[in-house]
This record gives C-alpha cells, structure tokens and sequence, in this order.
C-alpha cells in the first residue's frame, strides 16, 4: 500500500523527496490501514462472549455512539453518530460491545445506508432480541468537500427490524427517546 500512496502522491505532481513528504506514503498507508481496520474484525470476536442473561424486556438504547467512516465511493470520510436500541429476550449484550460493533462496520469503505442495516442485523442475530433500531446521522465529506460542496447537509438513516418494524407505539418510544 506505501507504493501505491507513493505512486499517487507523485502523480499528483509533488516531489517525494521534499522534507515533509519523505515519509508519507507510509504514514498515509498506516493510517488507511487503521480506517479500514473493520475488516480484519467478526463478529463474534467483537462480542468475546459478552452476553449475560436478563428477565428484562424493556428497552435498551445507546445513543450518540460516535462514528468515522469512509465513503465507498469517494474515499472520503462521513463522520457522525449512531443510535441503538433493542428490546431483550433473555439476554443482554454488554453496553461497549454495542459502540464496537459500529465501529467494526463503520471501519470498512461504506455506504450509510447499508452500514445501518449491518449493525442492526448483527445486534439482532447477537443478541435475538425481540427487536432492533438504528439510527445513523452523518455528514459526508463527498458532499461538503468536492461535488455539490454543501457545508450543512446531513443523512440520516434508519433501520427498524422485529417489533421497531412490527409496533408503531415501539418504534415511536424509540424515535422519541433518541432525539
């Protein structure tokens, strides 16, 4: 990956011998790693067993889970926050694996759409919940950078799966309890 960031950086016209250049390629090659680090991740290794059984069967939210992640089409990053909540059926996951399993879909080249079904599919089939909902709010640097370059834009995206898809009062709690 060094060369091909070295390969880029010359084709943009700069000098790789220039001081502050000299050991970018793998710096820029180590830190994309990083971003990407989502990859060399599952599931179940990100949850390390850390379900514990509950009679609870009222819901559970984290919200405001920060999140950085790259835009699969650009290779920009988005940048924003994700919401959870889950109502258990017999067990509950431990309150960190929840933000680690964001970040283990959000650390890939994504789409948000298809990031917020990833995360509310693997905490449903985690934990078999009786249901799940994420929302994700994110600003995309695609949009505010470069294209339309439209500083105040946001998405937000939604996935509501079981009872959140099935009760209109269940979703509605959610909604209402994240905003």
């Amino acid at each position: 990956m060094e060369k091909e960031f070295a390969s880029i950086i010359q084709q943009l016209g700069e000098d790789l011998t220039r001081e502050g250049l000299v050991d970018t390629p793998k710096r820029a090659a180590k830190a994309m790693q990083f971003l990407t680090r989502g990859y060399e991740q599952n599931l179940d290794e990100v949850i390390n067993g850390a379900l514990f059984p509950t009679d609870n069967s009222e819901m559970v939210i984290v919200k405001d889970i920060e999140l950085y992640s790259m835009c699969e089409h650009h290779m920009l990053p988005f940048i924003g926050k994700c919401h959870v909540g889950y109502i258990p059926k017999g067990q509950v996951i431990g309150l960190s694996k929840i933000a680690r399993i964001v970040d283990m879909f959000a650390r890939r080249l994504q789409i948000q759409e298809n990031m917020t079904k990833q995360i509310a599919d693997a905490i449903m089939q985690a934990t078999g919940a009786d249901g799940v909902g994420v929302v994700i709010e994110a600003q995309h640097m695609c949009m505010m950078m470069r294209g339309v370059e439209k500083q105040n834009s946001s998405m937000k995206t939604s996935m509501m799966l079981g009872s959140f898809r099935k009760s209109q009062s269940t979703r509605g709690e959610f909604l209402s309890l994240i905003n």
